[in-house]
């Protein structure tokens, strides 16, 4: 079955570092379209960031841009988000999810993903 797992979210002070992974199993992505994806409470989920398949191209969301990046390691079935500089305005359940395509204006962004992780939280303070 395949199943995407996040880690590395935890209780960080605004200005710290933290970086997410998320490990894929029960298949191979590494044709898959990949992103990171966050969502507040009280809040729709938005796109942090997406990856094509080879690395090749990414986008990020005018929030983080200059701040976070992406990256895929596709022979660990892995990918990553390095976020810098965090601030309040990043806490969230962070979310990895995987896409047959490199879909850049989905309907939503919450059904971007073909499969989706369980999230981890990211919280920010002060």
């Amino acid at each position: 079955q395949e199943q995407l797992v996040e880690s590395g979210g935890g209780l960080v002070q605004a200005g710290d570092s933290l970086r997410l992974s998320c490990t894929a199993s029960g298949r191979t992505f590494s044709h898959y379209a990949m992103g990171w994806f966050r969502q507040a409470p009280g809040k729709e989920r938005e796109l942090v960031s997406i990856i094509s398949w080879n690395g090749g191209l990414t986008s990020y969301a005018d929030s983080v841009e200059g701040r976070f990046t992406i990256s895929r390691d596709n022979a660990k079935n892995t990918i990553y988000l390095e976020m810098n500089s965090l601030n309040p305005e990043d806490t969230a359940v962070y979310y990895c999810a995987a896409r047959a395509g490199f879909e850049v204006a989905p309907a939503t962004w919450a059904s971007w993903g073909d499969y989706w992780g369980q999230g981890t939280q990211v919280t920010v303070s002060a």
